[in-house]
């Protein structure tokens, strides 16, 4: 079966140091990348880009825009990414850098980070970004959920706020990360809706191969089981696992366990196609 990770992580950013040692025991290296990846046969990944200074750490306020991928002097050749807004540093000046940086082929979509930065995503600082996202025929990925940092605030990154960018920017899609969860019946409710709104299962799980197999046996995830039927929509479901924060080879196990069999191409290949269309280049 071919896989495209939709969402990994690829910067070097502290938590994700600190996830990766403490929790799910992964390589975060390049080197771990390469080799995980490969054993796990995976095709293409999708990196989100974001960034933080030696000042706050992420979210960062400090961040410049376009926020990039940078725990490497290079990166993965089986890798493209999302170059990350901070809605904080958005202005003419940047908008001219995230736009040559979104011609670049290997940016695939950009990302913006909503409850990590205390903009809903309907505010007026994102609409220069939906504009370019339109010009470009680029998707823009949401963080949505659960948000890892307790500075994060989550009422910004309620899945129900990108209902009314969904409805007035029709000629975008748009992806939210972790289809929202905890609220994933309303990331139910809003890709089944909306023809231009899909979502990602990554980050439903951080830690191991025992993490994930004891909370994927137990009723942890009824409410994302619930929210998968509901939704009748697994051609609207990407594959990402939000590495470094759990093992590549057991998130795909995991995810194929939730997903019908049938729907595995689409979940796990094709779907990500359809979203990033930028990325056929790399999979030839």
């Amino acid at each position: 079966m071919k896989i495209i990770d939709a969402h990994v992580h690829f910067s070097n950013i502290q938590s994700f140091h600190q996830t990766a040692k403490e929790l799910s025991f992964v390589d975060y290296s390049f080197e771990g990348f390469v080799k995980e990846y490969n054993e796990a046969n995976v095709a293409l990944s999708i990196a989100m880009g974001v960034t933080e200074t030696n000042g706050m750490g992420f979210p960062d306020y400090d961040a410049a825009t376009p926020m990039g991928i940078d725990l490497a002097s290079i990166i993965p050749e089986k890798m493209v990414y999302c170059p990350g807004i901070n809605p904080y540093d958005v202005n003419e000046q940047t908008l001219e850098k995230l736009e040559l940086e979104i011609q670049n082929p290997r940016a695939v979509g950009i990302k913006i980070y909503l409850g990590y930065y205390p903009f809903y995503a309907y505010d007026q600082v994102y609409e220069p970004i939906y504009a370019l996202a339109q010009q470009y025929q680029l998707p823009v990925v949401f963080h949505t959920g659960d948000t890892y940092s307790e500075r994060g605030l989550l009422k910004y990154a309620h899945p129900l706020t990108i209902d009314e960018v969904a409805v007035t920017h029709r000629n975008v899609n748009f992806m939210m990360a972790h289809f929202g969860d905890p609220w994933t019946l309303t990331g139910a409710e809003l890709i089944y809706k909306n023809s231009n709104v899909y979502a990602d299962l990554s980050g439903l799980i951080v830690g191991t191969e025992n993490e994930l197999k004891k909370h994927s046996e137990s009723r942890f995830l009824d409410h994302l089981r619930h929210a998968l039927v509901f939704s009748d929509s697994y051609d609207k479901l990407l594959f990402g696992t939000d590495w470094p924060l759990a093992p590549i080879g057991p998130y795909i196990k995991f995810i194929k366990d939730l997903i019908p069999e049938e729907y595995h191409d689409d979940v796990f290949y094709n779907t990500a196609l359809k979203v990033f269309p930028k990325i056929k280049p790399f999979l030839s």
